[in-house]
């Protein structure tokens, strides 16, 4: 069982790691080619399309756990049929955001308070790699269905050659076509249709041989789409919850000062690093617990539970010590000003505490959704949402920028208590 794990996890972390590269390249690049305008915008251009695409993150959690469901009883046709349908609304969902790409630059002007420069050159870039939208959300399914199907090698492949193209292409625009902040946006959306080619080429070179099996019109009927539709709405509320804790905390973090606001954004760079590793063994859980659940093989199902949160522990205590005895050093990489370094530290604690009161949460993130427990996980998350808002507003006059780290391990910690609650209703099969 540990050998499954790993096989699963250690490639989906590789993978998760790859993600915030597109970000760090486009950065590098127009470092070095203008002033901090266009840093800014890429960082704006960033935030929105991270905020945009976040939303349909139930496109890849909802394909992996119904995938791994049907792979585990062994229902080609229905395991095909959930692509069919997943693809079907990542297209629809695309050609929606480009429709509607000038309300969203509209809002995106009135909501972003910048310089005209900054604003005029967020907005370039955003016109430009909306039309990566078919593409991103289409990589999203698919990422979904070869996890679902035990395959965590395919998609970490597709992240690295997909950031080599993206490298290339930004290079190419930038310093030898000198198209500026356009031919960054420009080497992003090539990069995401590299992606996606590459994606289908391989899914025929593993699993041409089913293309025959594949019936549209089947997969599409209405009463076919009720549950997919009924797991990836559940999802996508859940997702909402997730986006209000995380964009709250920047957003009230500015209020207290720019130093505080410095220290926290650091602060969640380790939470981040943390995520990266965890997110890893959580798509395990996805894939196997699925596949354990529609193969009705209870054994098997309780013993990868208790694996993977042996596994969640040992490295939450693995990171709890590093940012109990190396936090300063960490930071000083992140930054070489030594006044935010210093006042992140006085917050160190909490980070500290992080790694154990989340572990359980991601962990059983991924049992949840290789279950399609959705309607349980949502339930959940409204629930520690809510605890984090009152526990914030209860504690902030008397504790501040302590009140609202207590709020977010409050988080953590109620979602993981509450999803091991309700652990026993997935597993009793």
């Amino acid at each position: 069982m540990n050998k499954e794990i790993l096989r699963l996890a250690v490639p989906s972390i590789i993978t998760n790691i790859t993600v915030p590269l597109l970000g760090m390249v486009d950065v590098a690049v127009v470092g070095h080619i203008g002033n901090a305008s266009y840093i800014a915008a890429i960082a704006l251009g960033t935030m929105v399309f991270n905020l945009i695409y976040w939303n349909f993150g139930f496109l890849r959690m909802g394909t992996s756990g119904l995938t791994a469901q049907a792979f585990g009883a062994g229902d080609r046709q229905e395991y095909l049929r959930v692509l069919v349908r997943g693809l079907a609304i990542a297209l629809i969902a695309a050609l929606m955001l480009i429709a509607l790409q000038r309300p969203i630059g509209y809002l995106c002007r009135r909501w972003i308070h910048s310089s005209e420069e900054t604003l005029a050159l967020t907005l370039t870039y955003f016109h430009i790699r909306i039309w990566a939208a078919p593409a991103t959300l289409a990589l999203y399914v698919l990422k979904g269905w070869f996890i679902g199907m035990q395959n965590a090698k395919t998609p970490m492949w597709i992240a690295i050659i997909l950031n080599i193209v993206n490298i290339v292409c930004s290079l190419v625009f930038v310093f030898v076509l000198r198209a500026g902040i356009a031919g960054v946006a420009w080497g992003t959306v090539i990069a995401q249709y590299s992606g996606l080619v590459l994606a289908i080429l391989l899914w025929f070179a593993q699993y041409g041989e089913m293309h025959h099996d594949i019936h549209i019109r089947e997969s599409l009927k209405l009463k076919e789409m009720v549950r997919f539709f009924q797991v990836n709405a559940d999802i996508f509320l859940r997702t909402l919850c997730l986006i209000a804790v995380f964009t709250f905390i920047p957003y009230i973090s500015a209020e207290m000062g720019d130093e505080v606001l410095a220290a926290n954004t650091l602060l969640m760079q380790l939470f981040t690093l943390l995520s990266y590793i965890m997110d890893g063994f959580a798509y395990a859980g996805e894939s196997l617990v699925g596949r354990f659940t529609g193969a009705g093989d209870g054994v098997s199902l309780r013993l990868c539970v208790r694996r993977l949160l042996q596994w969640g522990a040992g490295l939450a205590a693995v990171f709890t010590v590093l940012y109990a005895t190396c936090g300063r050093g960490l930071l000083g990489i992140l930054t070489n000003d030594k006044a935010v370094v210093d006042k992140a530290m006085e917050y160190i604690i909490w980070t500290v505490l992080v790694p154990f009161t989340g572990f359980a949460a991601f962990i059983y993130d991924g049992i949840y959704i290789g279950a399609t427990a959705s309607k349980a996980m949502r339930n959940v998350m409204f629930v520690a949402t809510g605890a984090f808002f009152i526990a914030y507003y209860a504690l902030r006059h008397s504790l501040g920028n302590d009140g609202l780290w207590i709020a977010f391990l409050i988080f953590l910690t109620l979602r993981g208590l509450l999803m091991f609650a309700g652990e026993r209703r997935l597993t009793r099969i």
